[in-house]
């Protein structure tokens, strides 16, 4: 047998976890290039982590460089399997005791839509992209997230293909809509051995019925955001709509509450509030159905739009008929509410770490090219907490959460920290999140050689397709 030849080695920490992938590269170059390719996603930013900006040449003048030359054949020629090499991030991460996941967490779904110009790369298309609210040309991946109160990292990523790219369009046996992939990732991720109290996801998955039904057959617990004034059909006089159900619910002031409950949620910075909750009656969601509706607010006489919220759920409610024979474990108005509450904290803290490495800036046009980089950028993301948890050593393992009393997560009003920011500055207490990539930001302070070249453009002149990212400060 041929004796490998030994690889480059990583700079700092990185080179003990890239090395736990070695065996799934199949030569040198291969090794080499994934080495090269995690460093410069990890490296400081100043610009759009093109293939130039991960080699450290020129944003033009560069392309050409062998560095530039080598990284885009790991990317787009070589011969691997991304869904093999992502396998293997997962294992590591269930084998960690500080990231091997607990029956208190939750897999979030969502989907995050990228600009992309022109009409030749794979996956492009008009459609939604909800990062900016609007319609335009762009690439949509559909992606599931494992999260609790302590951490939170990607598990699984698939792109989008619009049915633009099919001979037969919707109609096409390779076509797969959105929901679909969504489904499929969560009964993947439950397969691979990762155990979460519940689904969550946004209004985007949970006004879609069958979808949340094909989760239910799935035997998956599922709490998911319904639109306030989404119609369904009901009697002349009964609520159509969340929003109606709501205000149907007895509530006379706090000293009199009548149907709703009093929660505690705790926002990342720490800080408390207390909101209202309640199980409400809608066309078939009920406290005891099959499907409940929960509506959870700041202010249940007003129900501002964007402190309230409606959740869809088939926990069974504590002390109701379907507790003893359900499914699932009951699950009580407060800890409904602290689920969803961990889909808000995570949506955009989440989206700020993937873009730092560059989650948007590939280069490539083929499928499997941007996937790799997908699956690249959730490798650098592990390794950050794999070099956060070397130095933070896990807690204990946190209990599943109980019916009563459970904790919220963030609020639904958008209160964004500064750039700056760190979520905690040591190890993570209680409900709050650790934030790993400050300290990776010193980790790899020793990786200059592969940072940006000085003539590279500044945070004035990036492309106006691009949202600016959060900078990491050593």
């Amino acid at each position: 047998m041929t004796r490998r030849r030994p690889c480059p080695v990583a700079p700092g920490p990185l080179e003990g976890y890239a090395a736990r992938f070695d065996d799934l590269f199949g030569s040198l170059a291969q090794r080499r290039g994934f080495r090269e390719y995690l460093a410069g996603l990890l490296a400081p930013r100043d610009r759009n982590k093109t293939l130039t900006a991960l080699a450290g040449a020129g944003p033009v003048t560069g392309a050409r460089h062998p560095a530039v030359q080598r990284l885009r054949f790991f990317l787009s020629e070589s011969r691997r399997d991304p869904d093999r090499v992502n396998a293997r991030r997962l294992e590591l991460l269930l084998a960690g005791p500080a990231t091997a996941p607990h029956g208190g967490g939750v897999l979030v779904i969502d989907d995050s839509g990228d600009r992309e110009d022109g009409t030749k790369t794979a996956h492009v298309g008009r459609q939604w992209l909800g990062r900016y609210g609007k319609t335009g040309n762009g690439v949509v991946t559909v992606t599931t997230l494992r999260a609790d109160g302590r951490l939170y990292y990607p598990v699984d990523a698939v792109p989008y293909t619009p049915a633009r790219h099919f001979a037969k369009g919707k109609d096409d046996p390779g076509f797969r809509a959105r929901l679909a992939i969504g489904a499929d990732l969560a009964v993947r991720a439950r397969a691979a051995g990762f155990a979460f109290r519940a689904v969550a996801a946004d209004s985007a998955y949970g006004d879609q019925d069958g979808f949340r039904a094909e989760l239910a057959e799935a035997g998956l617990p599922v709490v998911m955001a319904l639109k306030p004034r989404r119609g369904t059909w009901a009697r002349g006089p009964d609520a159509h709509t969340p929003v109606d159900a709501a205000r149907a619910l007895a509530w006379d002031g706090p000293d009199d509450p009548g149907d709703w409950q009093a929660v505690t949620r705790t926002f990342r910075d720490g800080r408390t509030e207390t909101w209202r909750a309640a199980d409400a009656a809608l066309g078939g969601r009920g406290p005891d159905g099959a499907r409940r509706l929960v509506a959870a607010t700041a202010d249940p006489g007003t129900l501002p739009g964007k402190a309230t919220c409606y959740l869809a759920a088939n926990l069974p409610r504590p002390g109701g008929p379907r507790q003893a024979d359900g499914p699932h474990p009951a699950a009580g108005l407060a800890e409904i509410t602290a689920i969803y509450g961990i889909r808000h904290w995570i949506g955009q803290s989440c989206k700020q770490v993937k873009d730092e490495p560059g989650w948007a800036d590939f280069q490539v046009r083929s499928d499997v090219a941007i996937r790799r980089h997908q699956a690249l950028v959730n490798r650098a993301f592990s390794f950050c907490w794999d070099a956060w948890f070397h130095d933070h050593p896990a807690p204990p393992e946190p209990a599943a959460p109980r019916p009563e009393p459970s904790r919220g997560e963030r609020g639904a009003a958008d209160r964004r920290s500064p750039p700056s920011a760190v979520m905690a500055a040591g190890a993570a207490r209680g409900p709050r999140l650790a934030f790993p990539l400050d300290r990776v930001a010193a980790l790899v302070a020793g990786m200059v050689h592969g940072a940006p070249a000085a003539a590279a453009a500044g945070p004035d002149q990036l492309g106006r397709g691009r949202l600016r990212p959060a900078p990491l400060h050593p």
